[in-house]
């Protein structure tokens, strides 16, 4: 049971207690509350920080002086590999929200990723950019998939990441069926899925503040000439990380975990 009303449902409320009033006194006013609310229900998906809908774990719980590095879109055989080379030189933990197609392509990636140390998360099946427009039994069903390809590798994922961090009023009932949390994130470098690298570990460092949770890509630049320069930009960005701040395991900044170990399920 939840503990208390989302933003939703409390401006929802809040709407209508000043919209009964205004129709009685002045029918065209009424409208005003119920027009900001309909404005608030249509934005609040297109700002992934903000718990509109449901809670929404986008930084580490308060007085916790860390980051964490997270990785959507993957796994991928010509990125992954370069991500947790690097990452085991730097002694950095991370999580990889997968989708599920990939994670059922490349189920040796998903072995790598535990076996380095790593925690995964749900990313969706699809990826779909318009994921969150679908129907609740269409969106149980994406999700629901990657949870079965990832049992197969013994793991139950906890934290579900939307496609492009949306969070509509369809999922928050679908992930109460699952027992899923949304952890979306706090920090990025709008790279466009790796499409824009230049300067990559400088935009982050810039902006990097203790709590944040990092949001950078498990896919190679789309332009594979500038595969190298990714690597290089990656390199610098944790050497600094290591150096200059404390990384912690996403589980350990918020105070909740990122997947279970399950008997790990044959075909």
């Amino acid at each position: 049971m939840r503990s208390r009303l989302s933003w939703a449902e409390t401006c929802g409320i809040v709407a209508l207690t000043l919209a009964a009033p205004l129709a009685w006194w002045q029918p065209a006013l009424a409208v005003v509350p119920l027009t900001v609310f309909v404005g608030l229900c249509v934005a609040a998906p297109f700002f992934p920080q903000f718990p509109f809908y449901t809670e929404t774990i986008s930084r580490g719980r308060a007085g916790i002086e860390a980051i964490s590095l997270t990785f959507d879109d993957g796994p991928s055989p010509s990125s992954t590999p370069i991500l947790l080379d690097l990452l085991a030189r730097y002694r950095l933990r991370a999580t990889f929200f997968v989708v599920g197609k990939q994670a059922e392509a490349y189920p040796e990636l998903i072995a790598g990723i535990l076996a380095g140390g790593h925690s995964i998360g749900n990313h969706s099946y699809e990826h779909s950019n318009f994921l969150m427009l679908h129907s609740p039994e269409s969106l149980f069903s994406d999700i629901e998939k990657t949870q079965k390809i990832l049992a197969k590798a013994g793991i139950r994922p906890l934290v579900f990441r939307p496609p492009v961090g949306i969070v509509s009023p369809v999922l928050v009932p679908v992930l109460g069926r699952m027992d899923l949390k949304v952890v979306n994130f706090s920090c990025r470098a709008f790279d466009r899925g790796n499409r824009n690298i230049h300067h990559l570990a400088a935009r982050i460092l810039r902006h990097l503040r203790p709590g944040d949770i990092l949001l950078l890509h498990d896919i190679s630049p789309a332009d594979r000439s500038l595969s190298a320069d990714w690597r290089q930009e990656l390199d610098v960005l944790f050497r600094n990380l290591a150096e200059q701040h404390r990384v912690l395991p996403l589980e350990e900044l918020i105070g909740h975990p990122v997947m279970v170990p399950v008997p790990a399920q044959s075909e």
